[in-house]
């Protein structure tokens, strides 16, 4: 849930114009990664909750790249330190 908080802060800073770019495709990605882990955590059957895993996982990788693009465009300094 942090993420998500640190995503919708981050995206806050981006260039008006990404509003419907960048700033969306990271907050939904953000949101998916949590939400998929607990409807796959309430889900009765293992098999369901591993490929629900498996959606966040996607997510996350999905909002790694984003992130990657967004530092390329100079928006944020995403290095550490």
């Amino acid at each position: 849930m942090d993420l998500v908080l640190i995503c919708y802060q981050l995206t806050s800073q981006f260039p008006k114009t990404e509003i419907y770019g960048l700033s969306s495709q990271i907050q939904r990605a953000a949101v998916s990664i949590p939400a998929n882990i607990a409807e796959g955590k309430g889900r009765n059957h293992l098999g369901d909750y591993i490929r629900h895993l498996s959606m966040a996982n996607g997510s996350l990788k999905e909002l790694e790249t984003h992130l990657m693009i967004v530092g390329r465009l100079g928006y944020l300094n995403l290095s550490s330190g």
